[in-house]
């Protein structure tokens, strides 16, 4: 018990020592308004904090995402070919490739796809 006190008193000894110790280290630093800002892109976070964006460009970012979800539920379907019953695989198939391709479609003809 009395080594386990005296550790506990040099671990808290320590730690106020380096919390008193680091920011007089940290003192010649030079802090200057782009090493405090938020991004370090280039972008300013006082002047317009609400700058508007592409529509077309969201929508291709949400069709990437759901084509990539269906991407990632057909890719395992050769593996479970082996685990489950025959006529359930082919349906399952079928629903997932229905899907994808109504999809697909879909955007294509809403002209989501066309870059203009």
């Amino acid at each position: 018990m009395i080594m386990i006190s005296m550790f506990m008193t040099i671990l808290i000894t320590i730690l106020i020592l380096l919390l008193n110790i680091l920011p007089i280290i940290n003192m010649h630093k030079i802090t200057d308004r782009e090493k405090t800002t938020p991004f370090e892109c280039g972008f300013d976070p006082l002047s317009k904090y609400r700058v508007s964006f592409s529509i077309h460009f969201f929508l291709v970012g949400i069709m990437f995402l759901i084509f990539d979800i269906e991407i990632t539920l057909i890719l395992p379907i050769p593996l479970s070919f082996y685990l489950s019953n025959f006529y359930f695989w082919i349906l399952t198939i079928i629903f997932i490739m229905v899907t994808l391709i109504m999809g697909t479609m879909i955007e294509w003809k809403e002209g989501s796809m066309n870059w203009k």
